[in-house]
């Protein structure tokens, strides 16, 4: 690869070289009629990304300028940068790498390797902060479609307070149990990240609207949940209900947490899902295709 250089039109040729060399199977993109490049299509980098074409095109022809940490981040991991390369893209950027006092955000290439293994499986990864990182295609075809959330719409915390209800069906007391979890384990997050601005603005956000998140910040007592694995009904609008387990997994070295939907094998609930995934990946063929970021 030629020098980028530096500066805004640096960093597009950067994002044009990494796009070009990334095989579509390895993120996740069926490889279907002709192709023009080996590589992924702008259009196809945005969908995975979660941002517009057009913002892409714009940063690939340096008419965009100072994207944010969290568009250079998802870019990277999209691009399946190595640690050196990933510095560069945030140098590019004109923005300094994340240091060891932030959040992490980045996917390590073992969990993406992890991910590729959840074939047909619904998962949700998530930061420290409870931000969504990636989606494979099961969970958006389980779930609707993430692609478009942007700011706290991505934020499960927010999304529980505040949002709109998605699909699963919680009873005032399930969404408040699973509310206190996620404040809890904020705080522990809080607690690791002192520095960390992020941190300080989702919690200034939190307050400024949410009651119940300033009652459950401030209480003395805020017990972890006791079991991992929560049964969650889904409501979808295809095959209906579907009952099943959802375990969190977490990363330690990266701070991330998994979110894995199974059902029991040879169970009518195993039907539904699998049947929910088949039609929704059919209609998720297509630029926007394989994992969320």
């Amino acid at each position: 690869m030629e020098d980028p250089g530096s500066g805004h039109g640096g960093f597009g040729r950067a994002v044009r070289h990494w796009r070009d060399r990334v095989a579509p199977e390895a993120v996740g993109v069926p490889v279907g009629g002709r192709r023009r490049a080996a590589g992924l299509r702008r259009e196809e980098v945005a969908g995975l990304a979660g941002i517009s074409v057009d913002y892409l095109t714009r940063l690939e022809q340096g008419r965009a300028a100072s994207p944010s940490a969290q568009v250079v981040e998802a870019l990277a991991r999209v691009l399946r940068l190595s640690d050196a390369e990933r510095e560069l893209l945030y140098r590019l950027a004109g923005q300094a790498p994340p240091g060891r006092g932030t959040v992490p955000a980045r996917i390590a290439p073992s969990v993406l390797r992890l991910l590729d293994r959840f074939e047909g499986i619904p998962v949700a990864v998530y930061d420290g902060l409870w931000d969504l990182v990636i989606a494979n295609a099961p969970y958006d075809a389980l779930m609707g479609a993430t692609t478009t959330w942007q700011g706290l719409e991505r934020n499960a915390l927010w999304r529980n307070l505040l949002g709109p209800r998605g699909r699963v069906v919680h009873t005032e007391q399930d969404r408040d149990d699973l509310v206190t979890g996620l404040v809890a384990d904020l705080r522990l997050t809080a607690a690791r990240y002192p520095g960390d601005p992020r941190v300080a603005r989702l919690v200034s956000r939190l307050r400024a609207q949410s009651p119940r998140f300033v009652e459950l910040w401030g209480s003395d007592e805020l017990p972890q949940r006791d079991d991992p694995t929560r049964r969650k009904v889904i409501e979808h609008p295809d095959v209906g209900p579907i009952a099943l387990d959802c375990d969190t997994l977490v990363v330690a070295g990266d701070d991330l947490r998994l979110m894995v939907y199974t059902a029991e094998p040879g169970s009518e609930d195993a039907d539904r899902l699998s049947l929910a995934v088949v039609l929704g990946t059919q209609r998720l063929v297509g630029p926007a295709a394989g994992r969320k970021a």
